[in-house]
């Protein structure tokens, strides 16, 4: 992508949204020195994935020398890698499963808080049986699911049950160890149900014709819990890093609100980002973003999300949120 249109395309994004205090009007232009100020040093982690690709354009931004911060980013593969890195101070801020930022409230003694709600579901029932249409459908059938003892194996459980199934009983559920290796069986045509996010999903579809997306999690979820808001993904802050550098903590939330705007309105540029960055393949990436369900919610309305979500969560099972529902200085703003 050329220096001329990204910087374009950049502004458009960030003017819509009102992100850059003092500039207005439609003279778009390389910003100066003094337009583009440095807040902090920022040390971000995320995911591969739905989280990862909400900020691709924010690392492009980064690396054009575009953003208020300078920000260094991490990758990772695995929810664990992220855990490490916060708890040793090696990352200031991360998205990280949402129950997962409730443990490591629980083990932090409080030293970090959410700052922000991201992805309201993205995971997928596929079947290459022709038979699933509703939860009802699974009802003496074997599902390969992964994420044991995490978000999808709860959420699951508590559809299930919500639909009058007991889970083991009712539907086997057999658990596989990564996305990546049951999303091959699915390719392969050695597993005809599965449980899968995206972009794991769209990697399926394309290598096995056979294959169809039978149910949406976030659906179901909302069937069965109205009251409830499916959200997955959290960004979460080290407290002893907000409490230093507070207004960089503001610029990361209007930079990252900036980066998932770009990318619901410019998915073709984000696409290339996305495989720049090794994130999703762009071939990928264009047909996850339609599917990706992109929210970011910050504030109360951030706050009652995640309360009722982790509520739900608690009542299934108390140690996937780390034993114990968060206080309430485990929100920020």
């Amino acid at each position: 992508m050329k220096r001329t249109k990204f910087l374009i395309i950049f502004f458009i994004s960030v003017l819509a949204l009102g992100l850059f205090a003092g500039c207005g009007g439609s003279d778009i232009s390389e910003p100066s020195s003094e337009e583009v100020q440095v807040g902090a040093h920022v040390r971000v982690g995320t995911l591969r994935g739905p989280a990862g690709m909400g900020m691709a354009p924010l690392m492009a931004w980064a690396e054009e020398g575009l953003t208020r911060n300078d920000y260094s980013f991490t990758i990772g593969g695995a929810p664990e890698e992220m855990t490490a890195s916060i708890i040793s101070g090696a990352l200031d801020i991360a998205a990280v499963p949402v129950n997962l930022a409730s443990i490591l409230y629980d083990r932090m003694d409080g030293e970090v808080q959410v700052i922000s709600a991201l992805t309201q579901g993205v995971l997928f029932v596929l079947d290459s049986t022709g038979e699933v249409h509703t939860i009802e459908d699974l009802r003496g059938k074997t599902i390969h699911v992964t994420g044991q003892g995490a978000i999808p194996q709860f959420a699951f459980e508590h559809i299930l049950r919500g639909n009058g199934l007991e889970p083991g009983v009712d539907v086997e559920i057999v658990f596989n160890a990564e996305h990546a290796e049951l999303a091959a069986l699915m390719a392969a045509g050695e597993v005809s149900i599965g449980l899968l996010p995206q972009p794991f999903v769209t990697s399926v579809l394309n290598q096995n014709e056979d294959v169809e997306i039978a149910l949406d999690l976030t659906a179901e979820w909302e069937a069965v819990d109205p009251d409830s808001v499916f959200v997955q993904s959290s960004v979460v802050v080290r407290r002893a890093f907000l409490e230093e550098y507070p207004e960089a903590v503001k610029l990361f939330l209007e930079e990252h609100a900036g980066s998932l705007a770009f990318v619901g309105a410019f998915a073709e540029e984000s696409a290339e980002l996305m495989e720049q960055f090794d994130i999703v393949p762009a071939a990928v990436a264009r047909q996850v973003i339609p599917r990706s369900n992109f929210v970011y919610i910050t504030g109360a309305e951030m706050r009652v999300a995640v309360e009722t979500f982790l509520a739900v969560i608690f009542e299934a099972n108390p140690q996937a949120i780390g034993g114990v529902m968060p206080g309430e200085d485990f929100f920020f703003g």
